[in-house]
Parts: C-alpha cells; sequence; structure tokens
C-alpha cells in the first residue's frame, strides 16, 4: 500500500506552490530599478528587515513622504473635479517616460491655483445667491409694495443689471480662463478651445470661424444634454458644447475675438485631466518602490542593500533575468547577487488561480476569517490539502440539493450567463458591492444554477410543477373516479384536486419512470412522507460521504507531511468510529432501497446501543445483522477507537522528545558559533519551542471530544439538505396554487394580471433572492464546518509578492 501511494504522481492543483527562501544584495546604483522591475514581475515578497525602527527611521523616508505628497495633491485633484462634475478619463495607455519633478513642480502650481479658484468662487458664489434671493423676494413682494407699475418693471430691470451684470461676467470668466491657462506645452503644435454656446448662433459661429481661419481648423460639435441657464438672459436655454482645433497663435486670438462676439463661453480643459491616472499610477509605483526599499538593510562598508523574502520555485529564473537585465541597464559595475536560503519559519501559501477557480479559493480562504472571529489573513498551511479542489464541485452540488427546480434554475442560469457575457465590461468598471460580490461570483452562480437544474429534473420540479418528461408515469388510478383527472396531473387546471383523501389511491402497473421522481406522486397522499423519507435518507448519505471524503484527506496529509502518528492513531481510529455508527446507517438505506425492505432503521439504530443482543425481527435487512452489531465490529470498534485517538499520541511524543534531547547538553557545545552570521532579522534564526506534555494531552483530548460528538452533530447538521429542500419546494407549491391557481380561475382579466404580477415578485425575490442566499450560507456552512474542520487547519499565511498590478487607483 505505501509503495503504491508513494508511486503516485504529485497533486499538483491539491497542493500549494512550492516556495523558497532567497537573499538579495544589491548595490545601492541598481536598487531602485531591480525593486522596479520585480513589482512588474510579482513573484518576491520581501520581508521586513527593519521591522524594529519606525517609519521615520529608514533610510528612504524622505522620498516616500515626497511621493505621498503628491498622492495627495493627485487625489485634491480628483475631488475637485468630482464636484465639478468632469468625468474620468479611461484608463489611457501607459506613456514611456514621465519626469516626475516637473511633474511635482506642476501639481504645486495647480494645487494652488486651484485652491485660490475655489476660494474666488465660493465669494462669487455667495454675493450671487444673496442677490438672487433679493431678487426673488422683489420679484414676488413688488406687486403688494408698490403701487406703479412702471416702478417695478423698472425695479426689475435695475435688478437684472445689478444680479448679471456682463462685467462681472466678463470679470469671472477672465479669472477663469487665467487660472486654466495652458502651460509651456501648448505654445506650438496642435491645439484647441473648448467651450458652449447657444444652439441658434451655432451654424453663424462655425461659418465666421472657417471664414476667418481660412478653413484651417477643425470643428466638433455635440448637444447639451440639459438646459443651461444663460449667465446673461438668465433664461434657459438649450446649448451646444465645441470643440475647434487648431494651429498657430494668430489662429487662437481670431477664435478668441470671435468667440467673445458671439457670447460662447469658452473652457480651457487641460492635458492634466487625461493623464490624471498615469500620473496618479507612476507616482503609486514610485512610492511603493521606496517603501519597499525601506524594508531592505542598508549596509554602509559594502554600499550595497541587503533583502529577503520568499518565491515560488517556479519563478526563480525569471526573478534572477529580471535582476541581470537591471543590473545591464543602471550600468552597475557589481551585479546582483541571488541565492536560495534555509528558514525555519513556515513558508507562505500561494495557490495559482484563474477567473474560475478564484471565487471557489476565497470561499475556502473565509474559513480562516470564521476561525480567528477576526479579519485575519489566515488561509491554507503551506502544503496542506487544498480544499477548494473540491469545493468546485460538492459546494454547488450541495446547493442544488437544498434549491432543486429546474425552472428556478434555468433563472439563475441566464443570470449568470449575463454576468460572463458582459465580464470584459464589467471587470473594467467600478461596481458596488453586491454588484462587485455577485460579478466576482458569477463562476459559482454558473455551476450553481447548472447542478440547480439536475437537482430539479430529478425531483421533478418546474416552479412546482412536475412534468413527463422522461415517459409516461409507473402508476395509474385503481379507482374510476380519479382517472380522469390522472391525464391532468402537472397541467396549470386541476392540480389542487387531482387525488382526494377519499380516493382509495394508484397502482404501480409498468417499470418505474426512468429519470428522477416520477411525476404521479404530487398531490398524492402520501407525497409528502414519501418525499421527507427520500430526501432525509439522501442527506444522510451525502453528508457520510463527504465527511469521509474529509478524512481520506487528512490521511493523504498526514502521509505528505510523514507524520505516522497521525495515520495510526488519528486517521484510523476516526475512520473505524464515523463507519462503525454512520457508514453502518448508509450501508443499511442503501440495502433498504435495493431490497424493498420495510425495516425501520429508527428502531436498527436506537436498539442497537440499547438492547444490542435482542432479535431483530423484521427489521433485519441480512443475515447475520445482529451478531455484526454487537460483538464484531461496529460497537467494539466504536468503543475502542475513542481511548485509541487519546492516549497513544500524546505517551509516543513524549517519548520521543525526551529521546531527542538525551546529551544536549553536550552536544550544544559544538554549536555555539554556527549562529555567529546570522542577523537578528534573518529567517534562518533557530527557534525551538519547549514541549509541554500536559498542553499536548489537553490539545488531543479537546480533538478527540471534538470528533466524536461532531460525528453524531456533523451527521445531523447535513439533515438541513432535507429541510431547507422541503422547504423551497413547499414554498414554491404554495406560491404556485395559492396566488397563481387562485386568481387564474377568475374569469377576470385584472386579477389574473395582479395574480401574475403577484406570483413573478414571490419567485424573484422570495425563491430566487432569500431562497438561494439561504441555501448558499447553509453549503458554506457545511463546507466549512462538516467537511473541512476533518483535515484543514487553515493556519497558513498568504503569500502576497511586492507587485504593481496590486495598486489601485484609489488608494494610497
Amino acid at each position: 500500500m505505501e509503495n503504491y501511494i508513494h508511486k503516485l504522481p504529485a497533486m499538483d492543483l491539491m497542493r500549494s506552490e512550492k516556495m523558497t527562501y532567497v537573499q538579495l544584495i544589491i548595490p545601492v546604483e541598481s536598487a531602485h530599478r531591480a525593486v522596479s522591475y520585480l513589482g512588474e514581475l510579482g513573484f518576491l515578497q520581501f520581508r521586513d528587515l527593519n521591522a524594529d525602527k519606525s517609519p521615520f527611521q529608514r533610510t528612504f523616508v524622505n522620498q516616500v513622504k515626497r511621493y505621498a505628497e503628491m498622492l495627495r495633491k493627485l487625489r485634491f485633484f480628483k475631488d475637485q473635479m468630482h464636484k465639478a462634475d468632469i468625468p474620468s478619463s479611461a484608463r489611457p495607455s501607459m506613456e514611456p517616460d514621465i519626469e516626475l519633478e516637473e511633474l511635482e513642480m506642476h501639481l504645486a502650481e495647480h494645487e494652488r491655483d486651484i485652491t485660490e479658484m475655489n476660494a474666488n468662487n465660493e465669494k462669487l458664489q455667495q454675493r450671487y445667491n444673496e442677490l438672487l434671493e433679493l431678487k426673488m423676494v422683489l420679484q414676488k413682494a413688488g406687486g403688494f409694495l408698490l403701487s406703479s407699475k412702471s416702478r417695478t418693471v423698472a425695479d426689475e430691470r435695475e435688478l437684472d443689471e445689478n444680479v448679471y451684470s456682463t462685467d462681472n461676467y466678463a470679470d469671472s470668466a477672465s479669472l477663469l480662463e487665467k487660472a486654466m491657462e495652458p502651460g509651456p506645452s501648448n505654445q506650438s503644435g496642435l491645439r484647441f478651445i473648448s467651450g458652449i454656446i447657444c444652439k441658434s448662433k451655432v451654424l453663424m459661429f462655425e461659418r465666421m470661424l472657417f471664414r476667418a481661419t481660412r478653413g484651417n481648423l477643425l470643428f466638433n460639435q455635440a448637444p447639451a444634454d440639459d438646459l443651461i441657464m444663460d449667465p446673461v438672459s438668465t433664461e434657459m436655454v438649450e446649448k451646444t458644447v465645441f470643440l475647434v482645433f487648431f494651429s498657430g497663435e494668430q489662429a487662437k486670438t481670431k477664435i478668441l475675438k470671435i468667440c467673445e462676439a458671439f457670447n460662447a463661453s469658452c473652457y480651457p480643459v487641460p492635458e492634466e485631466i487625461v493623464k490624471q491616472r498615469q500620473m496618479t499610477a507612476e507616482v503609486q509605483r514610485e512610492k511603493a518602490v521606496f517603501d519597499t526599499l525601506n524594508m531592505l538593510n542598508f549596509d554602509v562598508t559594502k554600499k550595497c542593500l541587503v533583502g529577503e523574502g520568499w518565491c515560488p520555485v517556479f519563478a526563480k529564473m525569471q526573478i534572477q533575468e529580471a535582476l541581470q537585465r537591471a543590473t545591464i541597464e543602471s550600468i552597475s559595475q557589481i551585479g546582483i547577487i541571488f541565492h536560495v536560503m534555509d528558514a525555519v519559519e513556515s513558508p507562505p501559501t500561494y495557490f495559482r488561480t484563474n477567473h474560475f477557480t478564484n471565487a471557489f479559493q476565497e470561499i475556502v480562504d473565509a474559513y480562516g476569517l470564521e476561525l480567528t472571529a477576526q479579519f485575519v489573513d489566515s488561509v491554507a498551511r503551506y502544503e496542506e490539502a487544498n480544499p477548494a479542489v473540491y469545493t468546485v464541485i460538492t459546494f454547488p452540488f450541495l446547493f442544488a440539493v437544498m434549491f432543486g427546480d429546474w425552472g428556478h434554475g434555468i433563472c439563475l442560469l441566464l443570470g449568470a450567463m449575463i454576468l460572463i457575457a458582459r465580464e470584459s465590461k464589467l471587470s473594467s468598471q467600478k461596481l458596488g458591492s453586491f454588484m462587485e460580490m455577485l460579478f466576482g461570483g458569477r463562476y459559482v452562480l454558473l455551476l450553481m444554477s447548472l447542478f440547480s437544474i439536475y437537482c430539479g429534473l430529478i425531483y421533478n420540479e418546474f416552479f412546482s410543477v412536475p412534468y413527463h418528461i422522461f415517459g409516461g408515469s409507473a402508476y395509474k388510478c385503481r379507482d374510476a373516479k380519479c382517472r380522469c383527472q390522472v391525464h391532468y396531473v402537472g397541467k396549470i387546471s386541476s392540480i389542487r384536486s387531482a387525488y382526494q383523501p377519499g380516493i382509495v389511491g394508484l397502482i404501480k402497473y409498468r417499470d418505474p419512470y426512468p429519470f428522477g421522481v416520477d411525476p404521479s406522486w404530487r398531490g398524492s397522499r402520501t407525497e409528502l412522507p414519501f418525499l421527507n423519507s427520500l430526501k432525509m435518507k439522501m442527506s444522510i448519505l451525502l453528508g457520510v460521504a463527504q465527511m469521509n471524503l474529509g478524512i481520506i484527506l487528512s490521511y493523504f496529509n498526514a502521509h505528505f507531511f510523514g507524520s505516522t502518528l497521525d495515520i495510526r492513531y488519528q486517521f484510523v481510529p476516526q475512520v473505524i468510529f464515523l463507519n462503525s455508527l454512520f457508514g453502518y446507517l448508509s450501508l443499511l438505506i442503501l440495502i433498504k432501497w435495493c431490497t424493498g425492505s420495510q425495516a425501520d432503521l429508527y428502531h436498527v439504530m436506537i436498539y442497537m446501543f440499547l438492547s444490542p443482543f435482542d432479535d431483530l425481527g423484521e427489521n433485519q435487512l441480512f443475515w447475520g445483522q445482529r451478531v455484526l452489531q454487537a460483538c464484531v465490529i461496529l460497537l467494539l470498534s466504536a468503543l475502542i477507537a475513542v481511548p485509541w485517538m487519546l492516549f497513544p499520541k500524546p505517551f509516543i511524543l513524549k517519548k520521543l522528545q525526551s529521546e531527542r534531547f538525551q546529551g544536549r547538553t553536550y552536544g550544544i557545545l559544538g554549536t555555539t558559533d554556527m549562529g555567529h552570521d546570522m542577523g537578528p532579522d534573518s529567517a534562518r534564526q533557530n527557534h525551538e519551542e519547549e514541549f509541554n506534555f500536559s498542553e499536548v494531552f489537553v490539545h488531543q483530548m479537546i480533538h478527540s471530544i471534538e470528533f466524536v460528538l461532531g460525528a453524531v452533530s456533523n451527521t445531523a447538521s447535513y439533515l438541513r439538505l432535507w429541510a431547507l429542500s422541503l422547504a423551497h419546494s413547499e414554498l414554491s407549491t404554495v406560491f404556485y396554487e395559492k396566488v397563481l391557481l387562485l386568481a387564474w380561475g377568475y374569469d377576470n382579466v385584472i386579477i389574473r394580471v395582479i395574480g401574475i404580477a403577484v406570483f413573478a415578485f414571490a419567485t424573484a425575490f422570495i425563491l430566487l433572492m432569500m431562497e438561494t442566499l439561504s441555501a448558499f450560507l447553509h453549503a458554506l456552512r457545511l463546507h466549512w464546518v462538516e467537511f473541512q474542520n476533518k483535515f484543514y487547519q487553515g493556519d497558513g499565511y498568504k503569500f502576497r509578492p511586492f507587485s504593481f498590478s496590486a495598486l489601485t487607483g484609489d488608494e494610497d
């Protein structure tokens, strides 16, 4: 058996990537470029070697403060754009070179200008609001206070002149134009002027521009979406936005004079709006580089930086190539040294995922938050079995067992297909929290819908209505009174009265229905007992199978890490205990289904403990069942398995620990000089944990009691599959019969329309939203508690490499 397991291929999908601990010795002149290339590669997680220092004691603190200040200014500009309803541009293509020193100077100038503009705008707006309020008061109360109509008109004309003076508007426009005046980059080449003008003047305005410039321009226009208040006439008028491209200073002078003559308002658009995302990304990259450089040790004597970190084994060659390229491009005479080190601490966990598997991996990783009861990024232990491989199938399947209805499954499938079809568009947009969560789980939703359709076909439910999809029913009416109604089973007219309690019942007259539940069960007197028995037993079978899978994975974990103690004194007794009780119950269920026996399984399991030697009578399913239950395997094996789990492992560990440290006081004399070359922050430090027998024994006792009690409670917990499936089916039936059919029974179009609307609302918001969320949470609990606690430790930490792709545009 051992040889066979050793010959099995490595489970690459099941285990996390192999990691290695490396050290970098980087010359100062190559440090910035090397870290930048590593950030583009994104496969090296740096270890902070200056953790004992405050942020203000680090080498590159001034550079970090400088770029943090630049990011603050960029965020200030973005807030101002948002207040002014200026839309952010789409992600531009990155231009190769951005002079950050020049950018820093321009940012300071623009911040000063915008601050001054904001102050002036606040003063002007306050004065404008005061005069506007005064005008409204005089317009409404003028007829009561003044007797002369001519005086009222004169006052209103005077007010209009005071409030909307063209001189004041010209001053404010010149102030804006002065503040937004383009910089030195627009002194030559193709330039543009943008503004807004009344729609009635567009044709004359365009003709005049072409005549003045002799056609040496490009004129673009677009109608404004809303009516805009004219600052001169105070009327809501239709306006048109224009954009004029030209070349030369003389053309600019002519265009500005024509705009002034036509009362067109010019609003220059600075180039910085188009480049805002690029500037923010570039500043963030530089700040991230210096933040990373601050994690390295600075060796003054050797004039180099020393860094340590983790990287995947498959990425070593790529990292070395990036470091070599940085050395060549920085024209450094000394190359960057890259070598592998030994580490005592556990490596980080890294799983390579794609768009399909990422959501399932996130579901498994969230188990660490549930374990620690706090927001700690705790994931799978390094190279332990990854539950996400199995969660891809088991999670949507258990969801579908509780949500089985192929009509509802088709609705979920349509939603998932819409999200997947618009994947490229939605991935580039900023979504809300709920929509972002839904979009991230689009492939989970896809599999849940497909399995829901499958389980719905097994349950034979389409919005709670059964159909003869795979042939005719195997049953027919024994009484002639119900024979005419059998043909209407599944149709919309007579589901409620198909089988009444007074009818004798059905008889089987041919082979069973080929796939799923026979549609004749719907509406019969024994429908609920039959479906209850079916779904309850099916839930137990699925639960025992998944718990056994978890225990088997614990064996592969123990075998992978070379822990024979866990195999002998944890895996073996757990398998024996679980299957002696609930594995045996599953076997009885299968035998009863195959033989058609009328044995009471409740009686068999209860009296197996109370009276194990009594005769089973009609509850006996196979020969030798009483001896098997009482003496041979079941009860005796279950009783032996409990102390087998509890006692041997702590005492064997204590014995091994005492043998390991015999003669330690003599051996340590020869190893006192081994750690002289190790830095205080190096991962090579030797950390020995003291063995505490009482802690080990208490931990093993808690683990054993938890498994014994959990074997019962976890099996009972899987009955939620039966309960939620029954609740979903009955709730769907209530909406169908008490809403849709009830409304359809009236010969009134309005009542029928109202009934259809209420049925659609209940189906969408209760069955497709609330029931979906409920089944999702219950499936999540079954995986976290009943499945993963059999083998999953979840005490590792996530691999977080230094990567520019992880930087976001909205965060510092």
